[in-house]
Parts: structure tokens; sequence; C-alpha cells
């Protein structure tokens, strides 16, 4: 009798950990967890020879030499994490040798003491992927190659669905113990639509909301459902009051309800990040943004680093290494009045030589993270 109670007992507490493990981290949880970060300093990381995520990762064109260099950059700006986005089509074409490639990618990663925060799926641009060779950049233009993640195609046909599971339970359950990746950020800004650049093949936003909410829903389950150690985050980024509940979306409440840490962007000036920190504040858990630094809005690393660091919120901007994405150029360069670099950077850090565009950011940046 006495076995059996031990027996029970100890099933019981092992369904608990189990449970446990299955759902939204506590409070409690994600600060401990927190507590054991540095600040967290990077940049949202393509490696200056890749247009999009599919160049970036394919084995045609995956170049570990040229990350591990760019890397080594990162790192001596005292950088300590990166965002880097992967793609649901990478995984239907060669699921092992994605893995192989993450393998090695944060083998070198590991060597640069940086711990990527990995995207699994992403509403913005380009709304038609194709794996296999990619376009060129169109000239002079931001993000011209960059990729939706589903496809609209695959979007609107839920017979892709289980396909998509697929893949989340496949990456996150292969590295779900891995202590070299910092976390999963399920979907990056679900709400955007590009319908207004790509008029015949995305969605409007309101359509699209409809078909993405459920399957951000799932996404976010399917990844919960793996058991991974590292936490899971969806960034909120559409204004609103996010201090106010009812000011809310349905996909904003869906993102900050589902987190185990609270991520957002801001690419206003420094007044706005500090109020969107404080906003965020409300919810008890750790705050990192994701998204920041355009220069020609206002936001700066001299106007956004240092108080984020003065609230240990981890910053992550835009962009690193001038390259195929071209996103110093501005969102309007779109329109197709740009025919030269612009003079001043919209968004990177580095000219490919590894030189930086203003040494006055670099200084600061070295600076902050000195005694990280």
């Amino acid at each position: 009798m006495k076995r059996q109670l031990i027996l029970f007992l100890f099933m019981l507490c092992t369904a608990g950990v189990f449970a446990q493990q299955n759902t939204r981290w506590t409070e409690a949880q994600a600060n401990a967890w927190y507590a054991r970060q540095p600040w967290l300093v990077g940049t949202n990381y393509t490696p200056a020879y890749a247009i999009n995520q599919l160049e970036f990762w394919q084995e045609e064109t995956f170049d570990l030499k040229a990350i591990e260099k760019e890397l080594a950059w990162a790192e001596a700006l005292g950088m300590n994490t990166q965002r880097v986005f992967l793609h649901d089509l990478l995984y239907k074409q060669d699921k092992e040798g994605l893995f192989r490639r993450m393998d090695a990618f944060l083998s070198l990663c590991k060597i640069h003491h940086i711990k990527p925060l990995f995207v699994l799926f992403d509403s913005c641009w380009d709304p038609a992927p194709k794996p296999g060779k990619q376009n060129p950049p169109r000239p002079h233009t931001h993000n011209s190659g960059w990729l939706q993640s589903p496809g609209i195609a695959a979007l609107q046909n839920p017979a892709e669905y289980a396909r998509l599971e697929d893949y989340v339970k496949g990456v996150v359950g292969h590295f779900k113990n891995d202590k070299r990746i910092l976390g999963w950020d399920i979907w990056n800004e679900p709400e955007h639509s590009s319908h207004k650049l790509f008029p015949v093949e995305d969605l409007s936003e309101k359509a699209k909301l409809a078909l993405v909410l459920p399957l951000l829903e799932q996404s976010f389950a399917w990844a919960r459902s793996a058991s991974p150690s590292q936490p899971l985050t969806a960034a909120i980024w559409q204004d609103s009051n996010w201090s106010v509940r009812d000011s809310l979306t349905a996909c904003q409440k869906l993102m900050l309800d589902n987190s185990d840490i609270i991520t957002f962007h801001n690419y206003r000036g420094g007044d706005k990040f500090e109020m969107r920190v404080k906003w965020l504040q409300q919810y008890n858990r750790p705050i990192i943004c994701t998204e920041y630094m355009a220069r020609n809005t206002g936001s700066t690393f001299e106007a956004v680093l240092p108080i984020a660091k003065k609230y240990k919120v981890g910053a992550i901007n835009w962009g690193f290494v001038a390259g195929k994405t071209q996103t110093n150029y501005p969102w309007q360069s779109w329109s197709g009045q740009f025919t030269a670099e612009p003079k001043l950077w919209f968004h990177d850090i580095l000219r490919p030589d590894g030189t930086a565009f203003d040494a006055k950011e670099t200084d600061l940046i070295k600076q902050l993270t000195k005694a990280n």
C-alpha cells in the first residue's frame, strides 16, 4: 500500500511537471529565466549575401564563412543576441538539411557568445514565396525580396495547415532543449498586409487577419506542445494604448496572453519607446523590443538604447550589415524615388566591409554593452 502511494505521488508530480511544460510560463518562471540573461542587445540578422530567409538558409547559398565574419563583428560591438527568421518552405524542402545548417549556425553563435531568437512565421512583404533561386534585389528598394511565411496560397488552404503544424512542432521539438537558443518568436507582425504593394497576390488586412488569427493561436499551441525549454513570444506593434486592455486588438490580446516574455516593436523616438515600456511593465514579465531603429523617424541608437539599458529591456534593432535586403533604404523607396544610396541610412549599422555607417553609433553600442 505504501509503495503504491509513493508510485501514485511520483506519477502525480511527474504529470504536474509535464503539464507545466505545456502551459504558458508563470510570471515567476519568466522573470527567473530573464534574471539569468545579460542585458540583451542585437540585430534582426540577415547575412549581407541573402535577400531573404530562403537565400539565407538554402543549401545552395548558405555561407558559413560570411556568417562567421559578421557574427564576429556583432560580438565586437558587445552584442549577445540576434533575431533570425526561418521559413516554412525550408522545412518542406529539406528538413534534415535545415536542421544541419541551423546546428552549424548555432555553433558559430556559441563561439561568438550570441543566442539567437528564431522567428517561425512572418506576414510581411512578398506573399508568394517560392523555393530555389531567388530574384535579385529591386534597385534602390527596401527589402524588395523579403517573403511572407506562410505564403498567401498556403494561408488560404486549410489542407496546408497540417504541414505548417509539422514545421512548428518539428523545428521547436528538435531544438527544444538547445541552450544555444534564446527563444521562439512565433509570428512577426501577424496583422500586417502588403496588399498595397502586392495588390493581386496579398489580401486586405481584414481578410488576412481572419485567416491568421486562428492559425496564430494554433501556432502557439503547436510550439508549446513540443515542451521547449526556451520561452515563446510574439511582438505587439500596432498603435494603441497598450496599457488599457479594452484598447487592444484581438490579435494583440492573443499575443500578450500567450507569450512567456513580452516583445514589442517601436519605430518612434525615445519618449515613445519609454512610454511603451512603462505600459508593458504592468504585465510583470521580461520585456524585449525586437524591432527598432529607423533613423529618419527619430528611432536612433542615441535616443533608444540608453533607455532600454535603464529598464533592462532587450533591444534588437532592424538590420546589421548592409546587403541584398537593402534596408538602408527607407520604406518609402517602394515608390521608386531613389536612384542612389540615401545619405541618411534608414536601418543597418555596418557597410559590407565591416566599417560603420556612423562611428558614433558603434562607439555608443560598445560603451553601453561594455559592462554587460
